[in-house]
């Protein structure tokens, strides 16, 4: 079976968030299962693009609204990434270094989509799958069907991965003439609340919709930005398919960036190793818990708590714990945490930005992950820390319900609350200080989580199930 993975992002090219790890992932297992998958993304002008070797495979032009485009597509030489990826370049749209954020978004990426279909159209064969991720390739299901310079790739089945809902693409309908000519008849599969809405066009076009977890599929029925009532109309094609993690980048046995390898048999002491190594460069008391946040600093996660949960815990607990934040997102939440630092020198420490090398570090030094987020479809990061045998302190929703139960259930092994409130953040930090005490219970849940497995393979499995459906 041959798989295109469309995507905004694909880790290491370039990667916001879940969607480039995942995009970066899933690919190459489904080539471990013995079929062709491979990758299309934009061609942003990032260190991987100047670091590696491509050649050219296609060229080609289109029509967007009153302006003519030429695009080029070329090929990573190496198969570095364990499967064949593509880049799409589009002079003055996609030649940027940053993913995201430009005022003509909408211009770029729907100027990417149909490059991907025109090349696409021009292959001597059709691929079995067309599988797009997030609301800035979902309008390509649209295309296949209903533009008609593209009409005869309408029996290719397309699929559409929702990383999130939150983020949809709307369009004013002035911007109708950047999709190729297409059936006017069909508007209303553009259309929602009067607005050309792309993830909404995909949710109804798609012959299948997966969400990243069955959690976060069950809470679009009733919170998903305006469409809720969509996804109930739809949830005979909708299916909730739970991320993995990549084993291979994973791995505190042979992780490059950590300090000191381990595994489940020596993680005690070199897991603590890796806590001395933060520590001492965050001048932080590596006796004490030390509890991290790793991620965007943005309403999503709940970051806007931090500041306030972070104080609260030092002044009420008397400083019985560290704390270490690592991220970049809203300036104000980026400037209260950076304030924290000369109130709580030696308690709580932070890096603005993100950081790769860190991040891993992190993971293997830290004793608790904490991600109290508002809205989290599946959430890798605490399924990375439970890999490193970190236990995550997380909020009971979407896919952090899926993956993390609370030690004080039967077989748990992580921290819940229910609420993204200040006091439920700060009583979760008191159980986590109060559970580090407990040295042999905290082992027991450390080596437990360490060999979960939350690898990639059963979830290619369930993808290549639903493609054969």
């Amino acid at each position: 079976m041959e798989i295109i993975h469309i995507s905004a992002e694909c880790y290491p090219v370039a990667k916001a968030g879940g969607l480039g790890d995942v995009v970066g992932a899933l690919p190459k297992y489904q080539n471990s299962l013995g079929h062709i998958a491979k990758v299309v993304m934009p061609m942003y002008r990032t260190k991987f693009l100047y670091e590696n070797n491509f050649e050219v495979v296609h060229k080609g032009s289109f029509g967007l609204a009153n302006y003519w485009f030429d695009y080029t597509i070329i090929k990573e030489s190496g198969n570095i990434t364990g499967f064949d990826l593509y880049l799409v370049d589009i002079y003055g749209l996609l030649d940027r270094e940053k993913i995201y954020g430009y005022d003509d978004d909408s211009i770029r990426f729907t100027a990417f989509q149909v490059a991907v279909v025109d090349w696409i159209s021009k292959w001597n064969h059709r691929p079995d799958i067309v599988h797009v991720h997030d609301h800035q390739a979902a309008l390509i299901p649209f295309m296949m069907q209903h533009c008609y310079a593209y009409r005869h790739l309408s029996l290719v089945k397309t699929i559409l991965t929702i990383h999130n809902a939150q983020y949809q693409g709307w369009m004013t309908w002035d911007k109708s003439n950047y999709i190729p000519h297409w059936d006017n008849w069909k508007s209303g599969l553009l259309e929602w609340e009067n607005e050309i809405n792309p993830l909404a066009c995909g949710i109804k076009c798609a012959a299948k919709v997966s969400t990243v977890s069955p959690g976060y599929l069950e809470e679009l029925r009733y919170d998903a930005n305006g469409l809720e009532k969509l996804f109930e109309y739809e949830k005979g094609k909708c299916y909730g398919i739970l991320n993995g993690i990549d084993t291979d980048v994973w791995n505190p046995e042979d992780d490059s960036y950590i300090e000191e390898n381990f595994s489940v048999e020596d993680f005690q002491n070199k897991k603590a190793a890796n806590k001395k190594v933060l520590c001492d460069h965050f001048n932080l008391d590596e006796t004490k818990p030390l509890i991290v946040f790793i991620g965007r600093l943005v309403g999503e996660k709940a970051a806007d708590l931090l500041p306030a949960a972070i104080s609260d815990s030092i002044y009420n607990m008397e400083g019985k714990m560290n704390f270490l934040v690592l991220g970049s997102g809203e300036p104000s939440v980026e400037h209260q945490l950076q304030n924290l630092r000369s109130h709580f020198l030696g308690y709580y420490n932070s890096q603005i930005g993100y950081n790769e090398k860190l991040s891993h570090q992190m993971y293997a030094g830290a004793d608790f992950l904490l991600m109290p987020s508002r809205v989290e479809p599946c959430g890798l990061n605490q399924m990375y820390a439970m890999r490193y045998g970190t236990i995550p302190i997380v909020r009971n929703t979407g896919g952090l319900k899926d993956t993390v139960k609370d030690f004080g259930d039967a077989g748990g092994y992580g921290i819940c609350f229910d609420n993204a409130t200040v006091w439920d953040i700060c009583y979760s930090i008191h159980r986590a200080v109060e559970l580090y005490e407990q040295r042999e219970r905290i082992d027991e849940i450390r080596k437990f989580i360490m060999q979960i497995d939350n690898s990639w393979e059963r979830s290619a499995e369930i993808y290549i199930n639903l493609y054969n459906s």
